[in-house]
């Protein structure tokens, strides 16, 4: 039971300022601002949307087929996807373009500062969901501006149903845009602050999203999530995580586990709580892709948190 996972590949450059950028930046000269942070520590991770879903959807066992562009600077990424058997099928090189990435400076007080350059991902609409086969479920997140469009409308005309996850690329669609996605999709997942940005553009309350599309899904962090569904409001807890270390791309891992869910035809309780867990496993390592686990260690973390089996 494929699931067909449209969104960004990318590599996030972290770095690490050993200060608080508030001792650097004059305030009274905020309106021409020359600063330079000494960066001692640096890493790169393996990123982007489309990859973050897949490996950990793999990891529950499911059957992730990602579609993405990619730049001249994919060959280590691409050497990863091999060695954990995630099909790169619908991966598609644009040349002289870089792969997406993220160049992120943090300090000691946590505030970040962040390039985004999209490079290869603005061309996502060079790849089609007509192109694909077997396909039983889709996500359409962050990716650029026509793929994103482009997709759902495809999936739509396909029949695929498809989970509509805007991500940080709200901001790019109007009100009328984000509301012919949401006629379009079964599905819709935001967090709290991306539920808010879509009731304000499209002018619609969270209920009236809700009944019309199949099913809404809202993150809240640490609080848990809420699934509006069949008419019903479910909430969802927040599974503790052993430590908090670092919360880049547990929205992903959650979502791979609606994904798992929906494929699999299990209730939205069990779903949500599959997909908080996911989170709670992520939350407790460094970047995107660096967690670990079999499925029995989910489904005994899975035990521990909710008193029953899950596989």
């Amino acid at each position: 039971m494929r699931t067909l996972i449209c969104g960004s590949i990318a590599y996030d450059n972290i770095m690490v300022f050993p200060d608080h950028f508030k001792n650097h930046i004059l305030p009274e000269k905020i309106h021409v601002l020359n600063v330079a942070f000494l960066v001692p520590e640096m890493r790169r991770e393996f990123g982007g949307c489309a990859g973050n879903i897949a490996y950990n959807l793999k990891m529950l066992g499911g059957e992730p087929v990602m579609m993405a562009t990619v730049g001249d600077d994919y060959a280590p990424y691409a050497a990863r996807f091999e060695q954990i058997q995630l099909t790169q099928q619908h991966v598609q090189h644009i040349p002289e373009t870089f792969t997406a990435q993220a160049f992120i400076t943090t300090d000691l007080a946590d505030n970040q500062i962040t390039a985004f350059h999209p490079g290869a991902m603005n061309f996502s609409h060079l790849n089609s969901v007509k192109d694909t086969s077997d396909i039983r479920l889709g996500i359409i997140a962050p990716d650029g501006r026509d793929g994103m469009m482009q997709h759902a409308r495809e999936f739509h005309e396909a029949g695929i149903p498809f989970v509509f996850d805007p991500g940080q690329g709200l901001p790019m669609y109007n009100g009328q845009e984000l509301l012919d996605f949401i006629d379009k999709a079964d599905y819709i997942a935001v967090n709290d602050y991306e539920g808010q940005m879509l009731q304000d553009r499209t002018g619609r309350s969270l209920e009236s999203l809700a009944n019309q599309a199949k099913v809404l899904i809202i993150t809240l962090g640490a609080q848990g999530s809420i699934i509006y569904a069949d008419g019903k409001k479910i909430e969802i807890p927040c599974v503790k995580p052993k430590e908090i270390v670092d919360p880049t791309g547990c929205g992903d891992a959650y979502r791979a586990g609606l994904l798992y869910g929906i494929v699999n035809n299990l209730d939205w309780q069990t779903t949500g709580q599959l997909g908080s867990l996911m989170g709670s496993l992520k939350i407790a390592q460094k970047g995107g892709q660096n967690h670990r686990f079999s499925r029995d260690e989910i489904d005994q973390y899975y035990f521990e948190s909710f008193g029953v089996h899950i596989f």
